[in-house]
Order: C-alpha cells, then sequence, then structure tokens
C-alpha cells in the first residue's frame, strides 16, 4: 500500500479546558499534543466529503477522508492554518520509507486505531494496562517502534478479544515539517 493523506485538526493545550478533561481522564500527563487518526481527538478538517473528492479518496469504508493524492489535498487545505497535515501507512510490514515527494514528512511513530476508525486504544480507550503502559507513548501518543506496534496490536486482540476497539489497523504516522 502506498501513503495516504489527511489533514486533521490539532489536540494540544492550546485548547486548554478539552485538554486538561482529556489529560485527567486519560493519566497521560507527559503528552505535549495527540497526533492521531482517531476522528473524536483529532478529526478532518475536512469533515464534507465533496463530489470532485472521489477520484482523489480512497474509495472502502471507513477510508474516505483520506487522500491518495497529496497535491489535491493540499489544495482543498490550503486555507485552513492551524491542522496537521499527515502522511500514513495502513499496516505496514516494516517502518515506511520516507515519502519523496513535494513535502517533507518526519515519522512520528504508530497509531492502533480500530478497524472501524473510531477510536484509538493507544490514547482513547482508558488504556490497556495488561497490553502496554501509558509511558510506553510518545509526547504524541504514539508507540515509537514498528515492532512494539505490531506486538501491542497481536496483545489488543488475543487479551480483550470481545473489545471490538481491540481489533486495531497498526498506522505509521508521519507529519508534514513545512509548508
Amino acid at each position: 500500500m502506498g501513503p495516504w493523506f489527511i489533514a486533521t485538526e490539532t489536540f494540544t493545550s492550546d485548547d486548554k479546558q478539552a485538554w486538561e478533561k482529556y489529560i485527567a481522564w486519560s493519566g497521560l500527563g507527559h503528552l505535549d499534543e495527540v497526533v492521531s487518526l482517531d476522528p473524536m481527538l483529532c478529526p478532518t478538517v475536512l469533515p464534507e466529503i465533496k463530489d470532485e473528492y472521489w477520484p482523489y479518496i480512497v474509495n472502502e469504508d471507513f477510508m474516505l477522508n483520506f487522500f491518495v493524492d497529496l497535491e489535491f489535498l493540499l489544495k482543498q487545505i490550503s486555507s485552513i492554518p492551524e491542522r496537521n497535515l499527515l502522511c500514513v501507512y495502513r499496516n505496514p510490514e516494516s517502518p515506511p520509507p520516507p515519502y519523496e515527494g513535494s513535502v517533507r514528512f518526519e515519522l512520528l511513530g504508530y497509531d492502533l486505531v480500530d478497524v472501524e476508525g473510531s477510536a484509538s486504544a493507544l490514547t482513547n480507550c482508558g488504556g490497556f494496562p495488561d497490553v502496554f503502559a501509558n509511558s510506553e507513548l510518545s509526547r504524541k501518543g504514539l508507540l515509537t517502534s514498528h515492532a512494539r506496534a505490531l506486538e501491542v496490536r497481536a496483545q489488543l486482540h488475543a487479551k480483550h478479544p470481545e473489545e471490538h476497539h481491540a481489533d486495531c489497523h497498526v498506522w505509521a504516522i508521519s507529519r508534514a515539517v513545512a509548508l
């Protein structure tokens, strides 16, 4: 699978009230930002799927907010200053190569989002302390090792087969460095 692209809202302490509530609930006090594909924490900045998007988006259930054409996405978000532009790989077999294109991206780590695309098992499920420690997450709320992300995904599924948020895709997440 080649890279997909998405632009999401940022989630930091800049939104003081929401951030403090989130940190108190999650226990993730070491975070300085959440960078995630979790649509509740970091929703897309383009929530409406316009007719002209269809040739440029992933045409798959739960994936309609992902673009396959970075240049098209850049045009759509040019007037939105506060956002994260992400380059993502779903279930990569190994750490993905750096994206080679018009924008430079930095690999931040790996998120585990349920297969329905509704919640991150790392940052929005209240934790799974029998599978991973909150301290394993980076300051962005991600696992930094591809191997560990695969291990956590397997353990989540094995130890919590009844929990639908434990059936996850591993997402490699890189963020645009500068535009």
